[in-house]
């Protein structure tokens, strides 16, 4: 089997340390893994004041995209809010993404503005009073505020529901407040179906998800028209956690399928 190019990308508030089960297995599979800490997420030590925008957050990723050989296509795979993150680098670099899989993750349409599912989801927690524990700020001009999550124990209990209560421990102390983008993403330009769309997708489900509604995800996959679609039962929100060998298997498979 050839060898792939997996880049995955982490979600809100998480860093390049939630990769830290699924790396080693897709490279003693004999793959090649890059995973990036985002702006002001895991050790990027720069502060979440500076990212005033998206593509501030994101700038990690599309360096490296930038840099990659011509000849060099990665399978890029993002998670949770990592779903925003992958859409913009296969809109700059659609010729350099093999595949892209979204797991457990936002997937933006070319219909609406980029932030349509962002701020879906976030209505649909803040009705049903998901937001538990989770602290809000803000920083910035008062015309101009920008809000600021943080993620509280309870809250994040709900994303690691099936996960060994280590990665649980772990998250408490390695997450990091970050910026709801919302407003700025609502700004941006529609992805397009010439670029974004051309890229082929796959949506992993992960059946004990509780952070994302299946309405909603299944609203995404429909307005995507999205054809490749893989359940992971017993999975939570977590599932490179909860279930890495599934999650492995899975992305081996989808790389062994790709034209």
């Amino acid at each position: 089997m050839q060898s792939k190019h997996y880049m995955v990308v982490h979600g809100m508030s998480h860093g390049a340390w939630c990769w830290y089960k699924l790396k080693p297995l897709l490279e003693s599979a004999g793959h090649r893994v890059t995973a990036l800490d985002m702006g002001a997420s895991g050790v990027n030590m720069r502060p979440v004041e500076e990212l005033r925008s998206f593509r501030d957050y994101n700038a990690p990723l599309l360096s490296f995209m930038s840099s990659l050989p011509e000849d060099d296509k990665v399978v890029l795979v993002g998670h949770s809010l990592g779903g925003i993150n992958i859409a913009f680098a296969m809109e700059e670099f659609p010729e350099k993404v093999s595949a892209a899989v979204f797991v457990a993750a936002l997937v933006p349409d070319t219909v609406n503005k980029p932030s349509f599912f962002l701020d879906e989801l976030f209505k649909k927690i803040g009705a049903a009073n998901g937001w538990l524990d989770c602290q809000f700020s803000t920083f910035g001009s008062p015309d101009e505020p920008v809000t600021v999550i943080s993620f509280g124990p309870k809250f994040l209990s709900l994303l690691y529901d099936s996960s060994p209560i280590e990665d649980y421990e772990l998250a408490k102390m390695l997450t990091r407040p970050l910026p709801n983008y919302v407003t700025d993403l609502g700004k941006a330009e529609k992805l397009s179906d010439g670029k974004y769309g051309s890229v082929r997708r796959v949506y992993v489900i992960c059946k004990e998800d509780k952070a994302i509604p299946d309405e909603l995800v299944g609203q995404m996959i429909e307005w995507n028209g999205l054809k490749e679609v893989i359940e992971l039962q017993g999975a939570d929100h977590m599932p490179m956690l909860s279930n890495p060998q599934q999650l492995c298997d899975c992305l081996v498979q989808i790389a062994v399928e790709n034209p």
